[in-house]
């Protein structure tokens, strides 16, 4: 990979997170160029992944125990120096969508309470 790749790959993971934050959509920071979006339950984790891939076309893979220690579960979003702009709009459209369905809290800041709260609109 060229400097110019490496450089664009980094400016895509960054609009990523960006627009993860304008959307109050929890993640966790790091370094790396996987952003792990906080969902905090496993059957909910793996419910949000298939609705993304089922109503939005959006696979992002599931991360349950015993790879995250309970409570930590999270969606793996890993973004390509492909993706388009078009591509992260869909992407964040998708994932408010989802968010806004299960009236999760926004912000890593509630972490407190239950980061999912399961409604009746979740069908299991």
């Amino acid at each position: 990979m060229s400097e110019t790749e490496r450089r664009r790959h980094r400016e895509v993971v960054a609009e990523v997170r960006r627009r993860l934050d304008d959307a109050e959509i929890p993640h966790l920071e790091s370094p790396s160029r996987i952003v792990p979006v906080m969902v905090c339950d496993p059957v909910v984790c793996k419910w949000v992944s298939d609705v993304l891939l089922d109503r939005h076309a959006v696979y992002v893979q599931p991360i349950n125990y015993p790879t995250v220690p309970r409570g930590t579960e999270r969606l793996r979003i890993t973004p390509s120096l492909l993706h388009s702009a078009a591509d992260i709009d869909h992407l964040i459209i998708a994932l408010s969508s989802v968010w806004a369905e299960l009236k999760s809290p926004r912000s890593l800041k509630e972490k407190s309470e239950p980061a999912v709260r399961l409604g009746a609109t979740i069908a299991l």
